[in-house]
């Protein structure tokens, strides 16, 4: 075999033993087993929350067993055809393997990566908001930029996407909005993305074609699910109702349905101006108790996420990620040092890259602070 190819095996061996370990393959057969006992029992659909999750958690083991089986097979047939191809001198037999191998080496990367979203609520769906920052209109529009940016990575992964509220700027853009993007590992992905995001370029509303910098700030937290009970005593909080404003379209409201929710000791204020105020109150509270579980989150991960705790004001020196449209191409993450040239395939939705590479680098933070810990 060709050194690529040899090198190329030994990597795809080593993701199957990280994949078989993260998923513990011994015993993934047995769960199934038990998951399958279980959805069995007609009692099951009685809680449809219960039961939903249940299914969610099955489906989980299977892909995870499927994906396993798939790229074990895989590379077992395509290197027992290299070795047939090389020994009978056909060559077309060898590059078509070769070639599969490749894809089935993009394909482990992608799952071992994928098996790192082990975190408590990784799995879940997610909220995400933006906010304009230090800049004025600069700032507002590239909010609206952002915002964009995350809805475009969502459709990408086939991820659904909900509007949750939107405030628009004075002259152009966005002040704020808020999304809630539902899929297999929402959260765990998109986590990584809360910070102040840096953009510079020659302003399009600069008359004399100045170079701006402009701020704006991602906040990420997961939705809670059902059976983690988070408890908001009516005290605790105060409701207030006012008109949205939208520019028009479907972001307009002609009574005062939209909600805003304060949570008084912490100050934290969530947000919804869909049609009903009723369905307003709903994603407001759900909202709520996703951030309040956030904060318990980051508490019992103090050490590992320290470093995403740098939040701060969006302006100067509290930046993740720096977007530089001009005098030169480049989106550089300032916490892993990864960049691409490829600024307008990132501001479309790119994000893969950076978001593995912020994993990668929390899984070994994690780790060494285990280690640190047992020493």
């Amino acid at each position: 075999m060709r050194a690529e190819t040899l090198s190329n095996v030994e990597t795809i061996r080593k993701s199957l033993s990280l994949l078989g370990q993260r998923m513990d393959l011994e015993t993934a057969p047995h769960r199934l087993e038990e998951f399958n006992a279980m959805i069995e029992n007609p009692d099951l659909w009685n809680d449809p929350a219960k039961a939903q999750k249940l299914m969610r958690e099955r489906q989980a083991i299977l892909d995870q067993l499927s994906t396993y089986q798939l790229i074990e097979t895989g590379l077992r047939d395509n290197t027992d055809l290299i070795e047939l191809g090389e020994a009978e001198g056909d060559t077309e037999i060898v590059i078509e393997a070769e070639d599969a191998l490749r894809a089935l080496l993009e394909l482990a990367r992608g799952k071992e990566l994928e098996a790192l979203l082990n975190g408590e609520a990784d799995g879940n769906d997610t909220f995400l908001e933006v906010n304009a920052g230090a800049g004025g209109t600069e700032s507002c529009d590239w909010a609206s930029m952002l915002a964009r940016m995350y809805v475009r990575w969502a459709e990408k992964k086939g991820y659904k996407v909900e509007l949750q509220s939107m405030s628009d700027g004075e002259e152009a853009g966005i002040k704020s909005a808020a999304y809630k993007i539902s899929g297999p590992n929402a959260y765990g992905w998109l986590k990584s993305e809360s910070g102040v995001h840096r953009l510079v370029r020659i302003s399009p509303y600069d008359s004399a074609a100045r170079r701006h910098t402009s701020f704006s700030s991602v906040w990420v937290y997961p939705v809670v699910d059902d059976n983690i009970e988070i408890d908001i005593p009516d005290r605790d909080i105060r409701i207030d109702t006012y008109r949205s404003s939208g520019a028009g379209g479907q972001h307009v409201n002609t009574t005062d349905s939209a909600v805003r929710i304060t949570h008084l000791p912490t100050n934290i204020v969530v947000t919804s101006s869909m049609k009903s105020q009723h369905q307003n109150r709903d994603a407001c509270m759900v909202a709520l108790r996703a951030r309040l579980y956030q904060l318990e989150l980051d508490k019992r991960n103090a050490a590992i996420n320290a470093a995403h705790e740098n939040k701060g004001d969006a302006g100067w020196g509290n930046q993740i990620r720096s977007y530089v449209l001009q005098p030169y191409q480049m989106v550089k993450d300032l916490r892993t040092g990864v960049e691409t040239s490829d600024s307008q395939g990132v501001l479309d939705g790119d994000l893969d890259k950076f978001m593995a590479a912020t994993l990668a680098m929390d899984v070994a933070g994690k780790s060494r602070a285990e280690a640190n810990a047992e020493g």
